[in-house]
């Protein structure tokens, strides 16, 4: 197995693709690789297996989490390499040893998904034939209390996916000007009731500062009005959404890196990406869709070379995770697909 360095450590056909490999058998509970179930994985491996299968073919887990997808990826097709980023280190070190039967066909390195194309240069790998996102927060970071990121157990009130560096949710909560956070719980988490949350987190600030999580979700509760609790789950769900995407700068990183994963593929490469909320499926589809669309201009006779378009989608719109796997799997319940191959070189 590689590790690559890196300045902060090292670390619409919808139909399944003929001739893919068996796909593996799902991890057994209360196995180490149990601790995290793969989401709509064999969909996953169905839509980038046909640009796999060739000797040489390089697939690129952007989110390597606990390293199920990419297990399977590697599993399935035998011919392919596997390059995995992740910036989160223990993530790095855990899946690093569920991959190491792989030996040189694995190369890691801790880096945030949008450093894809600094990745790629440093390995010499100028396009890859696979590109795979499973977006959000891992498994490992919810189940592991200390880390923050789940409002239904008391924890500091940390959320950085990479904990050695950038702010934490509870410095956000205690400095942030009041309209910055409304803008973040508005924006991130679609919160109807930001005013109202976010007045009573700067009054409380000011006996305390936060620290953990249980006192931000009790805050939460008694500042909604009893309509807004009666629906939607947890009434902190929305904040600490918002929060843990505002630490982590998912949607700035998420913009820049579809873009360029795109552009990283060879003619024939295929794209699949989980979205798990409205505003990171709302960026995929837009950045899928555009390349999917001619770009010339209304009334040519004929299209030129450089106005048709470099993507053909391969999913009709979101596909949704089947209701057995919401059953078996409840984090897949928001879960939604959208891939696409590249037909045309040019950028996207």
């Amino acid at each position: 197995m590689h590790t690559d360095q890196t300045p902060e450590g090292t670390a619409p056909d919808g139909t399944a693709p003929e001739g893919t490999a068996q796909h593996p058998p799902a991890p057994a509970a209360g196995t180490a690789e149990g601790r995290h179930v793969p989401v709509m994985l064999r969909r996953c491996l169905d839509l980038l297996g046909p640009a796999l299968a060739e000797p040489g073919a390089v697939v690129v887990d952007c989110t390597l989490g606990l390293g199920g997808h990419s297990e399977a990826l590697l599993s399935t097709f035998p011919a392919a390499r596997l390059v995995a980023l992740d910036r989160d280190k223990e993530a790095l070190r855990l899946a690093g040893e569920r991959l190491a039967p792989f030996g040189e066909r694995v190369t890691l390195a801790h880096a945030v998904y949008d450093e894809l194309p600094d990745v790629l240069d440093r390995l010499g790998l100028p396009r890859v034939q696979g590109v795979l996102f499973d977006l959000g927060v891992s498994s490992m970071q919810l189940d592991e209390a200390d880390r923050g990121f789940a409002y239904a157990q008391d924890a500091p009130l940390d959320m950085r996916m990479d904990q050695t560096a950038g702010i934490s949710a509870a410095e956000v909560l205690n400095t942030y000007p009041p309209g910055e956070l409304v803008r973040i719980l508005r924006t991130y988490g679609e919160e109807k009731q930001a005013r109202r949350i976010v007045a009573a987190v700067v009054r409380e600030r000011e006996k305390e500062p936060f620290a953990r999580s249980a006192r931000l979700v009790e805050l939460i509760r008694e500042a909604l009005p009893q309509a807004a609790k009666r629906t939607g789950g947890n009434p902190a769900k929305r904040t600490f959404q918002a929060l843990r995407i505002e630490v982590n700068g998912e949607l700035p990183v998420l913009e820049r890196a579809i873009p360029a994963a795109v552009n990283s593929l060879a003619v024939g490469g295929r794209i699949a990406v989980l979205a798990y909320h409205s505003l990171e499926d709302r960026l995929v589809k837009q950045v899928l869709s555009t390349g999917a669309t001619s770009t010339a201009p209304p009334g040519l006779p004929v299209v030129p070379e450089r106005y048709q378009p470099r993507l053909k989608l391969l999913t009709r719109g979101a596909e949704l995770p089947a209701e057995e796997e919401v059953a078996a799997n409840r984090r897949a319940a928001p879960a939604r697909l959208r891939g696409a191959e590249r037909i045309r070189e040019g950028a996207v």
